[in-house]
């Protein structure tokens, strides 16, 4: 039998840590072996464990890329608002160790980023881009790392004029909108996230995925098998 797969989680206080670990309690090939949140070093904790989960912040990115390198632990890292600094840390250490990085880890948002891409190509620039995004009140980045993935995936068809609309207010787990408008008609293409058992889910997948992989910089959709589709 198969041993489960054994997980460092770090940011478990976090509304995201806590669903993971409720999600993790429910999938028998999978346990959270140790945890770690602001002010407690994760060097000291991540030999016990097999893959790295991160839903911190964005920064303990260094300490984190730095011991998971050091360890060769592979990671998956949910955390946004990353600088143009943070983000090429994590580049650096994708030389030595597989990651997987991605904005948003529920499978029916990576869908929707899928669609877009096709919808845009098969509409062309005749058509007005614009994305609108809700979430919580107490989200710190606006826009969200999501609307910014899809913003970069659509952006090549009309550089510059794509808007992002984002609101905070209540409790709002996350919302996202693509709205197409040409003449006399439109598109809109929306995934509305009501528990963040999705996403929960989405990382401890792509915690099970990446440990095969060798080093590399990988997206949620590659776990999906949505990449270059």
């Amino acid at each position: 039998m198969k041993s489960p797969q054994r997980i460092l989680l770090v940011g478990a206080a976090g509304r995201m840590g806590q669903a993971v670990i409720a999600a993790a309690e429910r999938q028998p090939a999978i346990v959270i072996a140790a945890t770690c949140n602001r002010g407690e070093r994760i060097d000291a904790r991540i030999n016990d464990c097999g893959v790295v989960v991160d839903f911190s912040n964005a920064d303990a990115t260094q300490e984190i890329c730095v011991a998971c390198t050091r360890a060769i632990k592979p990671l998956v890292t949910g955390t946004t608002g990353h600088s143009a600094a943070a983000k090429a840390l994590i580049e650096e250490a994708a030389r030595v160790i597989p990651i997987v990085a991605a904005p948003n880890f529920s499978i029916g948002i990576n869908t929707l980023s899928w669609l877009a891409r096709h919808a845009s190509n098969l509409l062309g620039e005749s058509f007005d881009v614009e994305i609108v995004e809700a979430h919580h009140r107490e989200k710190k980045d606006a826009p969200s790392g999501t609307a910014k993935r899809l913003a970069q995936i659509l952006g090549g068809r009309k550089a510059g004029e794509l808007v992002i609309h984002s609101i905070r207010g209540g409790d709002i787990v996350g919302d996202h909108t693509i709205i197409f408008a040409g003449a006399g008609e439109r598109i809109e293409l929306t995934h509305r996230a009501s528990s963040r058992e999705t996403f929960a889910l989405g990382a401890l997948r792509a915690a099970s995925w990446v440990v095969d992989r060798p080093a590399g910089l990988y997206a949620m959709e590659d776990v999906l098998g949505l990449s270059g589709q």
